[in-house]
């Protein structure tokens, strides 16, 4: 399967080929921030997947796991379009925003459950972490 986005106002879009090796929704206290007091919900791709065009800007931080994460966004119009951690520049996580419907996706997995306010709304179906969970596996050797 593959995937298609743009940002908001159309200046940066995406090409994705390949499933995502994991989706998640993020309550970490930066995911907050980006997301107006709510979580960011995240689709995992092994960058070699993820076709950029458009001029993109970028953050860098530390996060509250010790690593570097860069966000990547549209400067005309802001739309997050995906992050990389320090810890795994094999993996871009592209916001679900930013992907054309339907794509489909749906978060299996919440994390950083321990920053979320008392009133956030958690699926008790979907596996919890209450800090950052193990990395995704690499991507096999073609």
């Amino acid at each position: 399967m593959s995937y298609t986005g743009r940002c908001a106002c159309g200046a940066v879009t995406l090409e994705i080929a390949g499933e995502p090796v994991a989706t998640r929704q993020c309550w970490c206290r930066q995911c907050q921030r980006l997301a107006a007091g709510g979580p960011t919900h995240n689709a995992i791709f092994k960058g070699d997947d993820v076709t950029v065009s458009g001029t993109l800007a970028s953050s860098d931080w530390r996060s509250a796991s010790g690593n570097t994460l860069t966000f990547s966004f549209c400067p005309s119009c802001g739309t997050q379009v995906y992050g990389q951690s320090s810890a795994r520049m094999h993996l871009k996580t592209v916001r679900f925003g930013v992907l054309d419907e339907p794509h489909g996706l749906r978060p299996d997995m919440v994390i950083w459950t321990d920053d979320a306010p008392d009133w956030a709304q958690i699926d008790p179906a979907l596996e919890q972490w209450p800090r950052q969970p193990p990395a995704p596996p690499p991507p096999p050797a073609a």
